[in-house]
């Protein structure tokens, strides 16, 4: 079940902290999280948190309490994990087109590594040999995801590596003793056909046979998350049900237990975030009621980046007429939120919401126009805690060595 923020709260916490403002529902994670882990009765998966979709280290703590680890995509969100308490072993690092001193520092911190690349593998072989087992990340070729944007699985994708490369993997083995523990796939993002799933873990159990050293097979994330009313999302005990048995079947045909790892980020946080802005003023021409709020692309990209949608809602006139907006951003670029959007009479002053924000919106935002970031508040059992506060303009010059201005 779904926990929500109600309105009234979210304009108390504007008239605190001011706006524009992330919200994040600690509670709402928690049930994302539980239904996630009971959906699977036979066989429970390991699942990693995909920090890249919100990494304050206040959510990762709280991920890790409900007994998630730490999904990284860099050596900083490594990190990150690590100030925020998380166990080295509870911390997964899936490298991307890096330079091998990276994957190194992972290693020096102890934590579960993924290489996506032949050169680095061979690299890594060749430093550690057989002391450290990692798993690689494997393209499978698969065409899946909400858009080409977010799809990483097809064969012109720049992840992982080729399935048709995998006897370079083996010489890699064999030439340097290293042993792969993992072997890893992540399609996409938004995919809703579980069949999608059920065809990757297919092709690893057929390359499993190479790997005498295996442990787990790691499918990712991607869970569709529903942004409009009438949108479904991964039936997620569907997808449970159907790998349960087939590792049953692979179990039982080659007496291997082979473990289960997700990453699932956006599915854990998209719904618990709330994007809370104001209306400094309405322009109306003979087209076009624009409603221009104090924020941009610069704290809330998705809907610029990705032609992502966002419901909105006016909760200072929840009872006004409906009309149609264009909703804007106040930064010098073309910032639309959304196009011909009826929302309830929008006022200047008013307080927009932005739902499904809690993934890739604070943690994609910027400074763009010397704009400060908002400040992000969890709340939990009801409490709201600041979590990162509003930046100000030292943050700005914090890193700008100093002008001589003699």
């Amino acid at each position: 079940m779904q926990q929500h923020i109600d309105s009234a709260l979210l304009q108390r916490l504007a008239s605190t902290y001011g706006t524009p403002l992330y919200v994040y529902n600690a509670d709402h994670m928690t049930a994302q999280y539980e239904r996630l882990s009971q959906a699977f009765t036979q066989k429970k998966p390991r699942f990693f948190y995909a920090s890249k979709a919100l990494t304050n280290p206040h959510v990762l703590r709280h991920m890790h309490s409900l007994g998630a680890g730490i999904d990284c995509s860099s050596i900083n969100e490594v990190l990150m994990a690590l100030y925020a308490g998380i166990p080295a072993q509870d911390i997964l690092y899936t490298s991307n087109g890096i330079h091998i001193e990276e994957i190194v520092s992972a290693a020096n911190a102890g934590v579960h590594i993924n290489i996506d690349s032949i050169s680095n593998l061979r690299k890594f072989g060749e430093l550690y040999g057989d002391s450290y087992p990692v798993g690689v990340r494997l393209r499978p070729n698969i065409m899946a995801g909400g858009n080409l944007k977010i799809s990483t699985g097809h064969d012109k994708s720049k992840f992982g590596i080729p399935i048709d490369q995998i006897d370079q993997v083996l010489a890699v083995m064999a030439h340097t003793g290293l042993r792969i523990k993992g072997l890893h796939i992540h399609t996409g993002s938004e995919i809703k056909d579980v069949s999608v799933f059920i065809q990757g873990v297919q092709l690893l159990f057929t390359l499993s046979e190479k790997f005498p050293h295996l442990e787990f097979v790691d499918l990712g994330g991607g869970f569709k998350v529903p942004y409009m009313a009438d949108e479904q999302g991964t039936d997620i005990e569907n997808l449970a049900k159907s790998l349960e048995d087939a590792f049953a079947l692979f179990e039982k045909n080659t007496g291997r237990d082979v473990a289960i790892w997700f990453e699932p980020g956006k599915y854990l946080v998209s719904g618990a975030g709330y994007f809370v802005t104001q209306v400094n003023l309405i322009k109306q021409t003979p087209t076009v009621a624009f409603v221009s709020v104090n924020s941009g692309f610069n704290h809330l990209i998705r809907p610029m980046f990705y032609d992502s949608y966002h419901y909105i809602k006016n909760i200072s006139n929840p009872q006004g007429e409906l009309k149609p907006y264009a909703v804007v951003g106040n930064i010098c670029e073309t910032d639309t939120f959304a196009w011909d959007r009826e929302l309830n009479e929008v006022r200047e002053g008013d307080l927009l919401v932005f739902y499904n924000a809690g993934a890739y919106g604070f943690e994609m935002s910027s400074n763009f126009n010397s704009r400060y970031r908002p400040p992000e508040i969890m709340v939990r059992n009801g409490e709201p805690l600041m979590i990162r506060r509003r930046e100000d303009f030292t943050d700005l010059t914090r890193a700008i060595m100093p002008i001589d201005n003699t």
